[in-house]
This record gives C-alpha cells, structure tokens and sequence, in this order.
C-alpha cells in the first residue's frame, strides 16, 4: 500500500469577490463562507464591501471585496473550487463582462506566475481596477504584484475610478485603517471573519 502523500505547503493566496444580481451583500457574505470551507485552506482575512460602477459593462453597481487565505490546493485546483462556488450562486456567462450573481477571481496566488489557457496569474487586469486595488489595499498594501509594482502605489494611480468603501469594520489582523481617498458609508460588515481554520 502505498504511503500518504504529505500535503502541499500553504502559500498565500489572494481572492477577489463581487455581485451586482439579487442580494449582493447575501451573496458575498456566502462566498466568504465557501471559501472559509475549502479543503485544506484557512481564511485568513476579508477586506471591507466596496461600492463600484461597472467597468466596459452596463447593470447596476457592485458590491467588491476581497479575502486573504493560506491554502495547500494548487492553483489550479483552487480555480475549480472558486468556479464550483460560483455555479452554485447560478452564475452564468452570456457574454463578456455580463452582469453576474457571483464572480471569483483567482488574484494572486503566492509569487506564481502563470499563463495557462484556465489561467493567468496574477490576475491581467489586478493592476488596472482600483475595485480590486482598494479592498487588497486594506489586506496587504506592501504587496508587490509581479511585474507591476506595490498595491498602494498602484491604486494611487487610478484615483479617477469610482468606489465607495460601505464599512470598516471587516477585522484585517494587522489593524490597519482603510486606504485614504475611500469614504466609508458607516455600515457594518456581515459577520466578518478573519483566521478561520478549515477542515480537510
């Protein structure tokens, strides 16, 4: 019989979430909970709800966040779960830059950079979407994206992009404020969760 294989090492990983059908809000909390689940992966923190117009895209405004987690699933395998998450909450691709009940973006996932037909990491489009920048910002400011630069610094370059911060009370463990520049509405997060281990 063959010996267990030991589990992968964690790498950190990087997870953007938006909605602009139904309850947005319902949606998002739902999705940080799926993620929270997966095997082998622990929910490190959630960024902040972010307020954003639609971009090359009609429909109504989104709601934006993102979740920071330590995982073992390689990247690959980490996609499928996020598109498996994603047909739960009924999402569907009638065209490019749909309006959507639940979209998960693989952002970055440790240092990889990878260029594949399922997948390109980082993400192509990170650097250019301040509703992807801001709540990565909260989570991780420093980070340097491969081939592109810091999050704050980037983010500071697309200041002409609409987004409204609705709450600051999602608890980043490093405590730091929001990104200046981003009013907040005043609105509590849904039960935020931070550093949530999840079974295998």
């Amino acid at each position: 019989m063959a010996a267990p294989q030991p589990d992968r090492a964690r790498l950190r990983a990087f997870i953007g979430l938006g909605a602009n059908l139904g309850d947005t809000r319902a949606a998002l909390r739902a999705a940080f909970a799926a993620i929270a689940a997966l095997p082998r992966t622990r929910l490190k923190a959630r960024s902040s709800l972010h307020r954003t117009a639609p971009i090359d895209a009609g429909g109504p405004d989104y709601l934006n966040a993102v979740a920071s987690i330590d995982t073992g699933l390689g990247a690959h395998e980490l996609l499928g779960h996020l598109h498996a998450i994603e047909a739960r909450h009924g999402r569907k691709r009638p065209h490019v830059n749909a309006p959507r009940t639940l979209d998960l973006d693989l952002l970055l996932y440790g240092d990889a950079q990878i260029d594949t037909p399922e997948l390109t990491l980082p993400h192509p489009r990170l650097h250019t979407r301040a509703f992807v920048l801001a709540p990565l910002a909260e989570l991780a400011p420093a980070l340097s994206i491969p081939g592109r630069g810091r999050v704050d610094a980037l983010l500071a370059g697309l200041a002409p992009q609409r987004i409204e911060r609705l709450a600051d009370g999602a608890r980043r463990r490093s405590g730091r404020p929001a990104p200046a520049g981003h009013a907040a509405s005043g609105l509590r997060p849904d039960s935020p969760s931070t550093d949530t281990e999840c079974m295998p």
